[in-house]
């Protein structure tokens, strides 16, 4: 090994890798400037390595995208490839949230389980690169895709396209309107109505909501269930009790003072729902804030576990619908072509009902 040429050595430390199953088809190889810094050689070294491997057709080189390992005779030797039945791609927005990490979680699991292969792609709320992710697992020949689409005022056309053309694809925590696809979501609406029935129960009348604008299926859903809560208990809703942000505005450094005005200037305020986990945890911290300075009680619930102690929640099955969501896209890869929308069933969690924020 020490009397072999650098890059060689290199070549062959990944293709240990891919042997031993640590590289699987479809992953992306460390990059010239990675392996670069990892073996202390230079970038010459490392690009021939990388080029030593493409020519033997063992990984394929993406221009902008990267260097992904291919099916070959090292992958088919292995007992997972030669049971792979193809690649399913994933996109999502982020990895930072719970929810999204649990959907990675199963998701893998069960499309590992039927035999398949899952490659993911990460597109930090960019519909520039959600768009670029479908082009590049089309180029990887992926058999179908699960998509968590960004969170933006519309869909990518990207999306659209791969849906119009019938190509395998489930959509994950939101859908398409008017457009026919398959989608897996949570019951967003009656879960929302659950949680203001309980505020509404204690007493509450005068509730504030912390939401994104609301855009897309996921925020509407939860609004008609929180306008469907008031209508039902025949009190009058005051939407200017609504504080809604712009996608732009919501961040840790920014939106707790937002809404620490907002419920400055709101003082009948007694109870707040957010629409995610995130705004839950600057809800919280803008409630401690108030209660510091102005000795006012204020009770917060969430859709989603914000992680707080003594705050209530709205419970996804992320298990369930990561389930329906690979069923659904088998469906499709043997044949069927049917699309539905599927809903999930949601709990609402009452944590320690005395403990105060």
């Amino acid at each position: 090994m020490k009397n072999e040429p650098l890059y060689q050595q290199i070549k062959n430390r990944i293709k240990e890798q891919i042997q031993s199953g640590k590289l699987r088809v479809g992953d992306r190889v460390p990059s010239e400037k990675e392996l670069t810094e990892e073996y202390h050689v230079s970038q010459i070294t490392t690009k021939n390595a990388l080029a030593g491997l493409a020519e033997e057709g063992i990984v394929e080189r993406i221009k902008g995208k990267g260097t992904f390992v291919c099916e070959s005779s090292l992958t088919s030797s292995t007992s997972i490839s030669k049971k792979s039945k193809g690649l399913i791609g994933f996109i999502l927005p982020s990895m930072k949230t719970k929810i999204e990490q649990e959907f990675v979680n199963y998701i893998e699991k069960y499309v590992s389980k039927n035999g398949y292969h899952l490659i993911i792609k990460i597109t930090r709320e960019s519909q520039f690169e959600e768009a670029d992710s479908i082009e590049m697992f089309r180029k990887l020949d992926v058999k179908g895709m699960i998509i968590f689409p960004t969170e933006k005022e519309t869909y990518n056309e990207a999306v659209l396209r791969l849906s119009l053309d019938k190509f395998p694809l489930v959509l994950i925590d939101r859908y398409m309107e008017n457009i026919l696809t398959y989608s897996v979501t949570s019951e967003n609406e009656s879960g929302t109505y659950e949680a203001i029935s309980y505020f509404l129960e204690k007493g509450h009348t005068n509730i504030g909501l912390v939401s994104p604008i609301i855009t897309n299926t996921v925020t509407a859903e939860r609004a008609k269930g929180f306008e469907n809560a008031f209508l039902t208990k025949g009190t009058t809703i005051n939407k200017n009790q609504w504080l809604t942000l712009n996608f732009n505005d919501i961040s840790a450094g920014k939106t707790p003072t937002l809404i620490k005005e907002f419920l400055l200037s709101k003082s009948e305020i007694t109870a707040v729902f957010t629409m995610n986990a995130e705004l839950a945890l600057y809800t919280h911290e803008a409630i401690k804030s108030i209660k510091k300075e102005a000795r006012r009680d204020i009770e917060l619930l969430s859709f989603d576990p914000s992680g707080i102690s003594g705050v209530s929640f709205i419970q996804q099955n992320i298990a369930e619908c990561s389930k329906k969501t690979v069923n659904l896209l088998l469906e499709q890869l043997e044949g069927h072509y049917s699309p539905k929308r599927i809903y999930v069933p949601v709990d609402l969690e009452i944590v320690n009902d005395e403990e105060s924020i």
